[in-house]
């Protein structure tokens, strides 16, 4: 699925670098001109134009955004203490027609093996990102 159309997946937020508990899913929605991420409740952490957000992707996989100055660091998968996925984000996710993840989000051997993908995933998001005007590095 193209950026021009929108694509959706849940992420994890890591609210804490230490603390894997505080490593919250988020709702992300990436359509033309928005990026809308989504808490548990689906209250919204964040609503901007792409064109606005700064970023990186660090060697292990975490997506690090800027946006309106405040840092959020993404991950494809959650610590063992973390949260679910709510049932609000399941269904918000499956209304919008979009999976977790592209065909294209396949990491390799590694990365399947003791991550379960989520650093192809990341990947995946750092590229639909830079696609859809994010200014990521």
């Amino acid at each position: 699925m193209s950026t021009d159309t929108g694509h959706s997946g849940i992420v994890h937020w890591r609210r804490s670098l230490w603390n894997g508990a505080r490593c919250e899913p988020v709702l992300v929605t990436l359509r033309p001109g928005s990026l809308h991420m989504r808490d548990r409740s689906l209250g919204t952490v964040a609503h901007v134009d792409p064109h606005g957000v700064t970023g990186r992707l660090t060697r292990l996989g975490t997506l690090v955004l800027t946006i309106d100055g405040r840092r959020y660091a993404l991950v494809g998968r959650g610590a063992s203490l973390s949260p679910a996925p709510s049932t609000e984000q399941r269904q918000a996710l499956e209304d919008a027609g979009h999976g977790a993840a592209s065909p294209g989000a396949v990491g390799g051997a590694v990365d399947q093996l003791l991550n379960g993908g989520a650093a192809a995933l990341m990947r995946d998001w750092h590229a639909r990102l830079a696609a859809a005007g994010a200014r990521l590095t």
